[in-house]
């Protein structure tokens, strides 16, 4: 099952409430304030903060 791009315009960070983008690998969504990295299972986001990964700032730099 693949992730509808059309979702990006209405979930939103659990954590800061801002944007998120799809990650480079399609498998992750990218909070860039929080340097958080939600997985996608099955094409659904996880938006629980305890399953999400921080990123370093290179780390975020190569998702984008």
């Amino acid at each position: 099952m693949t992730f509808d791009i059309k979702l990006l315009d209405v979930l939103a960070c659990p954590v800061c409430k801002g944007k998120l983008v799809l990650g480079k690998d399609k498998t992750t969504m990218l909070c860039r304030y929080d340097r958080l990295a939600y997985p996608l299972k099955e094409g659904i986001p996880v938006l629980i903060e305890s399953e999400a990964t921080q990123l370093t700032s290179e780390e975020l730099d190569q998702q984008q």
